[in-house]
């Protein structure tokens, strides 16, 4: 993968807030919007979500979801050509006695400090979602398909 493609992915992963997130609800497929953040190492992608949301009902039925993350749609840009993060992966809530409860939970409130009153009500869930695969598109044939392995190496060879 070239250098841009890379700091695509690192820019999609570090300054990105929103994500496109897919599970499946009843064993139909569902797609939502979520706000995201990520472990320094894209070892995890964090979600924090409301138990009453059809999404966190059927992450919770099957585990197995869907994240996009894409850069912003641009007048003066092709949309096929925006850069773009498709994950697959699994979904777990994280309780607030697992070890990695509390950074996962001070990433999320340093990207959405007005999050914070959320945390506080019980029907939401600190999700981690561990993914299993990518697919990074960053323009015309310029589409990579990763592992695990190589988006913490990429993320770690662009670390700012």
């Amino acid at each position: 993968m070239d250098s841009q493609s890379q700091q695509s992915l690192a820019r999609l992963v570090r300054d990105e807030r929103i994500a496109a997130l897919g599970t499946l609800f009843h064993g139909a497929p569902l797609v939502s919007l979520v706000l995201f953040s990520a472990a320094a190492d894209l070892s995890a992608i964090h979600i924090h979500v409301s138990r009453l949301a059809q999404h966190t009902q059927g992450l919770l039925e099957s585990g197995r979801v869907g994240l996009m993350i894409a850069e912003p749609d641009r007048d003066s840009r092709n949309p096929l050509t925006l850069a773009r993060l498709s994950i697959q992966g699994d979904a777990k809530p994280l309780p607030a006695g697992d070890p990695e409860y509390d950074a996962a939970r001070a990433s999320y409130l340093s990207k959405f400090p007005t999050a914070a009153l959320n945390f506080q009500l019980g029907d939401f869930l600190l999700v981690r979602i561990q993914p299993h695969s990518a697919r990074l598109v960053t323009g015309f044939g310029r589409i990579f398909d990763l592992k695990p392995d190589d988006l913490k190496s990429i993320l770690t060879a662009t670390n700012p």
